[in-house]
């Protein structure tokens, strides 16, 4: 089949409509527009009780978001990133949750003028990853003491739903014996593909998806078109309701992001808002995390380098700030994209996931593996620490790695994680389980110096979950510490 007949198959217009309102999206520009010029009214005591509303754990309006947007005051957003701090503090604690990238295949139909894989790109060095392979790459990852990973596709007829289904499969059966002798395995399995049908999305709910995620890359519809000329990603809407067929397919845990760089940073903070708020009214769930990626040079991209909305690094803490405060019980991912000093700084206003150790080219870990040179990437990587390099560093600021994945398993998902996210008692869970699961991670994985300081970071942790009512009301002293014992002598995988 050629990709144009692919592309014709793959979108479903039906599957489009039954989301308009009125035959509209819910992207308004005018709309979005006037909220940031309607609301410079920045005082400090409206800005603060905004920041009241975001400390009771309570998404902002959209007037409420396009304000502390227009905040111009560095005193005020001093304060700010403070809040957002506490916000982060109060629905997450002090746990940061790892992943690795994985990337299956290349092979693109679209034209997208800021990516590397786009298919008039020459450079690119074009392969999908075959079952042994992609074992190859599972067996990497693991060895650096992942457990879990977002799998990544080209959106190609060649990486369909059936090979994503057939891929994931593959990284789930894949098994290897960490230092101290016992099976480590990857526990969830994310996935960022091209948009699908309702029909495909059930496919990938068979076989134990975990988020589905999809980015709209920019909100602005011109800026969208201009930069996406063709291929499926074409088709604006097909993208934009992409998560809401996940939903109808029974996947309730759904990622949104944009790609900040190519239109103003205002605007696309809000579109996020938007598409939040569109998931919570058609289904009672907003996204479970909001990614952020700014544009970083690829190969053949003019745009990636020359785009005049390009966004420093003072407005991206800016705005990952906003997001933290307008969606405060929503996960907010940050990239190996940003450098070392970025990420460090930014992980402080609110960020609740990292990835590390990161290969972003095809069949990169086991190039890594054999010391071999890695092909060109999609974009380039700028935070190129290990994963033990990372986790010593957070440790130092006080942050425990997590690589729980016990919420997934226990059916706290969906509706039912954002309830207890509101309410502050899934990240009481998550306190417990973050310390099992790195309590693993210092016993099989870390070097000497990281086991050190994190059996130190371990101690605090305790203190804290000892003089916590929460655990002493739920009976939950006992538990944790027969688990902790245990996986100290040697079981894995016991969660809360």
């Amino acid at each position: 089949m050629d990709t144009r007949s692919w592309i014709d198959q793959v979108i479903k217009q039906d599957q489009i409509d039954k989301y308009l309102i009125n035959g509209k999206d819910f992207i308004n520009e005018n709309e979005i527009h006037n909220k940031l010029n309607m609301n410079k009214d920045c005082s400090k005591e409206k800005v603060r009780a905004i920041l009241d509303k975001s400390l009771a754990v309570e998404r902002l309006s959209f007037d409420e978001t396009a304000t502390l947007l227009n905040v111009t005051d560095e005193d005020m957003w001093e304060e700010m990133y403070e809040v957002a701090a506490e916000v982060k503090r109060r629905v997450y604690d002090n746990r940061i949750v790892f992943f690795a990238p994985l990337y299956c295949g290349n092979l693109c139909v679209n034209s997208c003028r800021y990516c590397g894989f786009r298919k008039e790109n020459a450079g690119e060095e074009r392969k999908v990853l075959t079952a042994e392979e992609i074992r190859r790459e599972t067996d990497y990852i693991l060895s650096q003491g992942h457990k879990r990973v977002i799998v990544v596709y080209g959106e190609h007829p060649k990486t369909d739903a059936k090979y994503i289904a057939e891929s994931m499969k593959t990284v789930y059966d894949v098994k290897k014996k960490s230092r101290s002798g016992k099976n480590s395995y990857i526990r969830r399995i994310n996935v960022n593909a091209a948009p699908m049908s309702i029909e495909d999305l059930k496919m990938l709910k068979e076989v134990g998806i975990g988020t589905y995620q999809v980015f709209q890359e920019t909100y602005h519809k011109d800026t969208y078109k201009s930069a996406h000329p063709k291929g499926l990603k074409a088709n604006y809407r097909w993208r934009l309701y992409s998560l809401h067929r996940a939903m109808d397919a029974g996947i309730d845990d759904v990622a949104i992001g944009a790609l900040f760089g190519l239109y103003d940073w205002r605007f696309e903070v809000m579109g996020l808002l938007y598409h939040a708020d569109d998931l919570e009214k058609q289904f009672g769930i907003g996204p479970h995390t909001i990614s952020f990626p700014r544009l970083t040079p690829a190969s053949g991209s003019e745009l990636s380098i020359a785009s005049k909305y390009l966004v420093n690094n003072k407005d991206f803490k800016k705005l990952v700030t906003v997001l933290r405060l307008a969606v405060p019980y929503t996960g907010l991912i940050i990239t190996a994209r940003e450098n070392p000093e970025v990420r460090d700084e930014v992980v402080k206003v609110g960020c609740t996931q990292l990835d590390a150790s990161t290969k972003i080219g095809i069949g990169a870990y086991d190039k890594a593996a054999h010391n071999e040179k890695e092909d060109k990437q999609q974009f380039t990587i700028g935070d190129n620490r290990t994963l033990d390099q990372v986790v010593n560093k957070l440790a130092e600021m006080g942050k425990i790695t997590s690589f729980c994945t016990a919420g997934y398993r226990c059916g706290r998902t969906g509706d039912k994680i954002m309830n207890l996210l509101e309410t502050g008692t899934e990240g009481k869970f998550c306190k417990l389980n973050a310390v099992l699961t790195f309590r693993e991670y210092l016993d099989d994985y870390a070097t000497e110096e990281t086991k050190k300081i994190g059996e130190e970071l371990i101690k605090k942790e305790f203190e804290e979950i000892n003089n916590m009512e929460f655990y002493k009301n739920n009976k939950l002293l006992s538990v944790i510490n027969d688990y902790y014992k245990r996986i100290s002598e040697g079981e894995r995988d016991l969660y809360v």
